[in-house]
């Protein structure tokens, strides 16, 4: 079959190639926003006297057909038409025969896939921004039941001080804030429309991008025809805030996972995203949280390709950038389930207040609270440390926790220790003293779930 493009060409194209150079197996997916555009474009020639008015009603209605099919997957995808343009034009010409041709003036494919991956990102930046939402709401009501579940906040992973349950979750709300912003600010960047730079070099027929813009919901036009067809920022940028969502639910799932093991015993998941072992007929495997921490190095390896293939490319379009869409297909189909799959198993979860409360006493949590107790009575902070650090010796060559300490063994170590130190040592004292914005203490951690409420609202 004659390609559209073949008037130069005098040699078929070789069959591997044909093949290997095909895009229509993944890029199908762009049907919907390819005649989107087409339409406007269509509408716009029309306006501008560049077509007929009647030759725009023909092509319009061949379109809505087109589509119809495609939806319906009544039109067969080949190789030999290598792409979604490709078929859609090549479909239109079927139906209305040659006027068909008439719906490329003042276009290229090399603006317009720019513009139709545009036109999807920004409506899958948009729901992926609705799930980031929706698994934060997820996160704040489970931080409002266990605003008083205490528990062991770790550095190095290992015992540091006391928190409390919804103060650590109430960490994962900000940094999911962080990627819901990032998704809208991306998102202006997006919203800029590439068509109209046809090639590289603009057209010289009297088009109307500005309209074009308008009626397809774009903030503006981009501003320079060669950097519009071979600029993929926005799909890296797109790919760099996936990487940083994925990586933050990556963290949740390497908690969630240690928190389910026996060894915590912090958690447990809900049959419904868990599995069994096909040999070990007692475990309960962490999957949902396993997978999503493995899908991260997924999406993060999609970045690092991105970055790779557009560092060596001149100005303007080039065929390697065709890899791209691949990439982002993944990226977004990925962040989408990885957040549908959180949010589930959340929901589900079932929470061991009594065993949180054991752990976040083990390991002499309440230390810098004694040292801050010491700074309290004029101490300097360092040698307040030094004299905790020396109580924290006696307990551990003792086998004691510093609470089971008597005030003359403390007083031993330092005789300015008063009686009121007992007060200082239980973990919800620790946990209740810090109520400096930002804080565990329990009133802070009930504003800061109110404040993010707002926020969602």
């Amino acid at each position: 079959m004659t390609k559209l493009w073949g008037g130069r060409f005098t040699q078929a194209t070789d069959a591997f190639m044909e093949s290997f150079s095909a895009s229509i197996h993944y890029d199908a997916r762009l049907f919907r926003q390819d005649i989107q555009g087409s339409m406007v474009h269509c509408r716009m020639l029309a306006r501008q006297g560049i077509i007929a008015g009647d030759e725009a009603d023909l092509i319009l209605d061949g379109l809505v057909r087109v589509r119809a099919e495609i939806e319906q997957g009544e039109l067969p995808f080949r190789d030999d038409l290598e792409d979604i343009h490709m078929h859609v034009e090549s479909r239109l010409a079927e139906l209305i025969g040659p006027v068909a041709g008439k719906l490329h003036t003042a276009r290229s494919r090399n603006d317009q896939v720019a513009t139709d991956l545009r036109l999807w990102l920004r409506e899958e930046c948009d729901a992926i921004r609705d799930a980031v939402r929706t698994l934060q709401s997820v996160l704040v009501d489970l931080a409002e039941v266990h605003v008083e579940t205490i528990m062991p906040g770790f550095t190095h992973l290992q015992n540091a001080q006391p928190v409390t349950l919804g103060h650590h979750l109430m960490a994962y709300f900000e940094m999911l804030d962080r990627d819901r912003q990032r998704f809208s600010e991306l998102r202006k960047r997006i919203n800029q429309l590439p068509l109209g730079s046809a090639a590289l070099a603009g057209t010289p027929y009297p088009i109307d991008r500005e309209w074009v813009a308008k009626e397809l919901g774009f903030e503006g036009v981009c501003r320079n025809s060669l950097d519009a067809v071979s600029d993929r920022d926005f799909v890296i940028e797109t790919a760099a805030a996936a990487a940083l969502v994925m990586t933050h639910l990556s963290r949740f799932s390497e908690e969630l996972i240690l928190w389910s093991s026996p060894n915590f015993g912090f958690i447990e998941l809900s049959d419904a995203f868990a599995t069994g072992s096909s040999i070990m007929p007692q475990k309960k495997n962490p999957d949902a949280p396993e997978l999503v921490r493995g899908k991260s190095g997924r999406v993060t390896g999609h970045l690092m390709g991105l970055l790779t293939l557009m560092k060596g490319l001149p100005l303007a379009y080039n065929r390697d950038m065709q890899e791209d869409k691949e990439a982002i297909f993944d990226i977004v189909d990925t962040v989408r389930g990885c957040l549908k799959v959180f949010t589930g198993m959340l929901v589900e979860i079932r929470v061991y207040p009594e065993v949180m409360l054991a752990a976040a006493k083990v390991g002499y949590t309440t230390a810098t609270d004694l040292a801050d107790y010491l700074v309290r009575l004029g101490i300097p902070f360092r040698q307040a440390h030094e004299i905790s650090g020396r109580l924290v010796r006696v307990c551990v060559n003792t086998g004691r926790s510093l609470e089971q300490l008597t005030l003359a063994e403390m007083q031993a170590v330092d005789g300015r220790i008063g009686s009121e130190v007992m007060a200082v040592l239980t973990v919800t004292a620790s946990v209740n003293a810090r109520k400096v914005v930002g804080g565990t203490a329990f009133t802070t951690v009930r504003t800061a779930i109110e404040s993010a409420r707002a926020r969602l609202s």
